[in-house]
């Protein structure tokens, strides 16, 4: 099983989307090993998105992320990076397919609702600048059985 990282950024914790985006990541078949909210610190954003640091929206990315809370999250499954990628959408809304959490709800790439690992060596990296090992639970979900081949 793969792990990913995502964040509910703050304008859909401010619209009240955060039960819609957990239950799509679970209907999907993804389980949530972690959770919490949290009103990220600069340093953990500026860490978070150190490869935008150069970028002229680089300090408003930093403000936003920093305006609110957050929820952020540990998804665990067959291919989680790939799977909650497609879910969430393309960055930019107005290219993200209808049905996906961006198509749906985003609006501006500034305010895109939901932060999702792009790599395994990103999820690895962004889930361990967020949480701490014991913030994170292994268990088995009965419906497993239903959604993988062995």
């Amino acid at each position: 099983m793969e792990r990913t990282f995502l964040m509910i950024k703050p304008d859909a914790v401010q619209r009240n989307l955060i039960g819609e985006i957990i239950s799509r990541i679970e209907r999907k078949g993804l389980k949530i090993v972690g959770g919490k909210f949290i009103i990220p610190t600069k340093d953990t954003v500026n860490v978070h998105y150190a490869e935008h640091t150069e970028k002229p929206f680089f300090h408003k990315l930093v403000s936003f992320l920093t305006s609110g809370p957050v929820f952020a999250m540990v998804v665990e499954g067959e291919d989680a990076v790939a799977v909650s990628r497609h879910i969430i959408g393309k960055t930019n809304p107005t290219e993200a397919d209808p049905g996906t959490i961006r198509g749906d709800y985003g609006l501006t790439v500034g305010r895109n609702i939901i932060h999702g690992s792009d790599s395994v060596e990103s999820a690895e990296r962004e889930i361990n600048l967020w949480f701490n090992d014991d913030e994170i639970y292994s268990y088995e979900a009965i419906r497993e059985n239903w959604l993988y081949e062995e």
